[in-house]
Formats: structure tokens, sequence, C-alpha cells
């Protein structure tokens, strides 16, 4: 890359997402400590931001929020309903015995798709999905399975900074 003289900022996304990851904390948003940012860059240009919280991971709220941007959704109009999120929390804490209840991104779409079948919001955010293809993505932490699975299924192209987004080594 030096002899190149390409830099990883070259890219637009990357200081955003690194800015989205210091505003979460700032704000005390984020997970047990964990503050992850996310960005992606659209066909058009504009550049859509997402962060972790306890309820999903930093790439599961850039692609809600990316497709709700696509699909002229305000942005206090919900795609997941609360308890289906809660929901499935439960049965990752309790059941499933996962170390956190937040949605990764793979759990998150499979989570649209059941709400597309009884909220037309949702398909219709559900619809834009296939235009993310080939759009520039970075992420301050490295994506847990759940995420890179989703992100390579949405055809994305993703770079993140390296850091953990756990204390764990081991990501299940």
């Amino acid at each position: 890359m030096e002899e190149l003289g390409v830099k990883i900022t070259d890219r637009p996304v990357v200081e955003v997402a690194r800015k989205a990851a210091e505003e979460a904390e700032g704000k005390g948003k984020g997970n047990a400590g964990i503050f992850c940012g996310s960005a992606i860059q659209l066909s058009d240009s504009r550049i859509i931001t997402g962060k972790n919280s306890q309820l999903m991971h930093a790439a599961s709220s850039l692609i809600l929020n990316a497709v709700k941007v696509l699909a002229n959704i305000p942005d206090e109009i919900l795609l997941l309903s609360p308890h289906i999120i809660n929901q499935i929390a439960k049965l990752k804490e309790g059941m499933l015995d996962t170390d956190s209840e937040s949605l990764d991104l793979e759990e998150t779409l499979i989570a649209l798709s059941i709400s597309a079948t009884t909220n037309h919001t949702a398909e219709l955010a559900m619809q834009r999905l296939i235009t993310l293809r080939g759009c520039e993505v970075h992420m301050t932490h490295i994506p847990t399975p759940g995420d890179e699975v989703g992100l390579k299924r949405l055809g994305v192209n993703l770079t993140t900074d390296g850091k953990f987004s756990s204390r764990n080594l081991f990501v299940t």
C-alpha cells in the first residue's frame, strides 16, 4: 500500500465508521463496554452508519438503516417488532446459552424476512437488500461469524480495523 501511496482512510467509509464508534462511546451506547461502528457507501455515494447495542450488532443496525434509506422509510418506523427481538434474545440467552443476546446480521435478516410476512414496510425494506451488492462497507471491529456470513451473502466489499468485538477470543 505504501508503494502505491494508498491508505486505508482513502475509502470514505473508514473515517465515518470510526466516528460512529466514537459517537456510540460518547453516548454510552454499545454493549458490554464494546463500541462498534460501521458504515456503508451506497451506489449513489450516500454513506449510512450503524452502531452496536444490546439489541443488535453494528452490522445489523447498518443494514437495517441502509435499506430504510433506500426504501424511503422514516427512521422512527421499526422494521422489526421489539417482541420478535426480545423473543430471539430470550432464546439465545436462555436456551442456547450464548454469550450475547444481541442479534448478528444473519439473525437480523431472518427476523426481517419473518416480519415481512405481516409487515408491508419490512417487506419493502427487504426488497432493497439486493441493491447493497457491491457497496463498500467498513467496520471498526472484526465481524462475528453471523455478521460475516450475512455480509458475504449480501455481496458487499468489507474492510475492518481488526479489533475484536468481544472480550472473548473465541466467538461461536
